[in-house]
């Protein structure tokens, strides 16, 4: 299969499993998911995003000679200004948060539902941002370490879209339980989604054209990751102080996803 292939498979599966999970609401009755599960289906997609940021883009960078400064400092201030980043759209974009019921952002009159659909939005972009980079550097490699390089982008893209199933569903049912209507729970789910596919295709070209600041790109994805793990999913699956369901679920998803990163890398 040709790298321009590989990619293309890539970035379209992140896309199709986000869209897979929300057309699950059109076989449930129920306009929310139990507590447990959704502690369950939040850890498991933390595990998996903290096993890609960290094996998929930041362990690369610290394998990476680089000449000007010391390859560490380039992951630790990478990560700092990814999370820096995404923490200013936090602050700047209105959105909703509905396991909160609060508001962030800059003061707007937009309804409750577009604010819910723009905190989805946001909760995206970094995984899109980590496939793009992830498939810009194997695409500026040669020969054998390019397949290499490929197989590991697309295990990543595999790991973030298994993840992006019920994540997808979980996206969609609080837009059930405020529209009333399937159709229309669908379509922001399904629109949500479509974040996914852009982000990596601007990374992908922004980190393509300049190869000098791929390892500043990888560590910048890996950094808005971590970033929306500690925000938003690990106050939401640790709740449960008694069965740990969250936090076993978190373990698996990391262990999963580490696997996956071997056995196809």
């Amino acid at each position: 299969m040709s790298p321009a292939l590989y990619t293309i498979l890539g970035i379209s599966i992140i896309f199709l499993c986000t869209t897979l999970g929300a057309s699950f609401v059109f076989f449930l009755r129920k306009k929310e998911v139990s507590p447990t599960l959704n502690q369950i289906f939040t850890g498991f997609a933390a595990g998996v995003m903290l096993s890609a940021a960290f094996f998929g883009l930041i362990n690369p960078v610290l394998e990476e000679p680089i000449d000007y400064m010391p390859n560490y400092l380039v992951a630790a201030l990478g990560v700092i200004l990814g999370a820096a980043f995404l923490w200013g759209i936090d602050k700047l974009v209105p959105h909703f948060h509905s396991e909160t019921s609060e508001d962030e952002g800059l003061p707007s009159r937009i309804s409750k539902t577009k604010k819910m659909f723009l905190a989805v939005t946001i909760h995206n972009v970094p995984e899109g941002l980590s496939v793009g980079v992830a498939f810009a550097v194997a695409l500026a490699a040669n020969g054998d370490a390019q397949q290499a390089l490929l197989i590991s982008a697309l295990s990543l893209a595999i790991g973030i879209g298994i993840q992006n199933i019920p994540e997808g569903l979980l996206v969609a049912l609080p837009f059930k339980a405020e529209t009333g209507s399937n159709v229309k729970a669908f379509g922001y789910g399904f629109f949500s989604g479509i974040v996914e596919p852009l982000a990596a295709g601007l990374r992908l070209l922004l980190a393509f054209a300049i190869s000098e600041v791929m390892p500043w790109a990888m560590a910048f994805a890996g950094g808005c990751m971590i970033y929306v793990i500690a925000e938003e999913m690990i106050p939401e699956f640790t709740k449960d102080s008694v069965h740990h369901f969250g936090v076993w679920s978190f373990i698996l998803g990391f262990a999963g996803m580490l696997c996956l990163d071997v056995a196809l890398g």
